[in-house]
């Protein structure tokens, strides 16, 4: 039975890869100056505009994916004969797998025999594109589903997360930091170091003063947790820094010998909270 994945914009992949893999991708909702709009990876309206329209003052709202818009793409595919991996954004992070699950029991009570498996990532942004990359590399070596689930289940803890941000106040309103230390960072010029934990939740781990001892730390945090460089691809994204994006891929490419480095965007529904500045690196590690 073919297996399609199913996964959300927040994992922040190119479209153009999501087109030649053939993945089932739903969109988040944005909500800029009133205007709803769909998180469809630049299709529509680009990253750059996107970002400039945040340096201009507009802030945009998400909303999660609902249980009706799984449900619809459920139905579509197991009414195809298909069966379905969806690969969501971290359940901390969104109530989207939640979502999901609930449309997962509706489809079974109408279609019993529906083979759907929801995996909770844990991960964000292109950590859950990694995972995703893992997936489709798995599929066209013709492994099985259940086996594809198994080797997730056992990893995605061990995968990567670890970003910095140009302004604290984008973390401050989606209740990462508090105003004070917001207002402090700012005026200290402090960038914090976060990554993503086995919880899937962003957790503040150190603080640098300054963009390019931040951006130096990003590539520190490789060398000292990877395993098996040369046989990984690591992934950076940035939300409209793509400058400084090329420069962390030359030092890592430099000093930790991977296969290979992508680098794509942060996407409007994670880049909301993230903001303009944003640069995140994933990777595999023994452990987060």
């Amino acid at each position: 039975m073919e297996t399609i994945i199913v996964t959300d914009s927040c994992c922040d992949l190119p479209y153009s890869y999501i087109k030649e893999n053939y993945i089932q991708m739903i969109s988040m909702n944005i909500e800029m100056n009133e205007i709803e709009k769909k998180d469809d990876l630049a299709k529509t309206k680009e990253y750059e505009a996107f970002y400039e329209s945040i340096l201009n003052g507009l802030m945009p709202k998400t909303s999660q994916i609902n249980t009706f818009e799984f449900k619809e793409i459920f139905e579509k595919y197991i009414k195809e004969g298909k069966s379905i991996l969806y690969i969501g954004f971290s359940s901390a992070l969104s109530g989207c797998v939640n979502s999901a699950y609930l449309a997962e029991k509706e489809v079974k009570g109408e279609y019993p025999d529906a083979q759907i498996v929801i995996v909770d990532s844990k991960c964000a942004s292109m950590g859950q594109g990694l995972l995703i990359y893992y997936a489709v590399e798995a599929f066209k070596q013709g492994k099985s589903l259940e086996e594809v689930v198994s080797w997730i289940e056992q990893n995605k803890l061990k995968l990567n997360h670890w970003f910095t941000v140009t302004d604290l106040n984008y973390l401050f309103r989606g209740g990462r930091v508090s105003k004070t230390a917001a207002t402090l960072g700012t005026l200290l010029q402090i960038k914090p170091i976060l990554h993503v934990d086995d919880e899937g939740r962003l957790i503040p781990v150190e603080k640098v003063k300054g963009r390019k001892k931040s951006l130096k730390a990003l590539v520190e945090k490789v060398k000292e947790n990877i395993v098996e460089p040369e046989n990984q691809i690591i992934f950076i994204s940035h939300g409209g820094v793509l400058e400084e994006a090329h420069q962390i891929k030359k030092a890592i490419l430099e000093e930790c010998h991977v296969k290979d480095v992508w680098i794509n965007y942060i996407g409007a529904a994670v880049g909301s909270h993230a903001g303009p500045g944003t640069i995140a690196i994933f990777f595999m590690g023994e452990k987060r």
